[in-house]
């Protein structure tokens, strides 16, 4: 057997709020939406190779002392991809080289997902 793709199941609790970050943010689309009285309960966000859905998580936000999933992302152009959430209301980390040979940020997201944002220092 061989698994063609994975598609991560994201939770959150406000997706229409949660679509700023995924589509404005990072520029994804959002299609395949999924509506329940009136509300966004679930949607895909892609590009032409990352696919995420989108699912309405019960409850608030996830508690600070809880880690749930975190992303690790290898941008195109890491200090575009920043300043782009930045831009959209979110707050960033600055972006530093880490002695393992990584230049990264980080964000976290309206639900609380940790993102980082990570490039190899020699290709910056």
């Amino acid at each position: 057997m061989k698994v063609k793709a994975c598609i991560p199941v994201i939770p959150s609790t406000d997706l229409e709020k949660s679509l700023n970050f995924w589509v404005g943010g990072l520029g994804l689309m959002a299609d395949r939406h999924m509506w329940q009285e009136g509300r966004l309960v679930g949607c895909m966000v892609h590009n032409e190779s990352l696919y995420f859905w989108l699912n309405r998580r019960a409850g608030e936000r996830i508690p600070p002392e809880y880690h749930g999933i975190s992303l690790y992302w290898t941008p195109e152009n890491i200090e575009a991809t920043r300043d782009r959430l930045k831009h959209h209301g979110f707050e960033v980390s600055e972006i530093k080289e880490r002695d393992y040979g990584q230049t990264e940020f980080f964000v976290t997201d309206d639900d609380g997902h940790s993102h980082c944002f990570g490039i190899a220092t020699k290709e910056r």
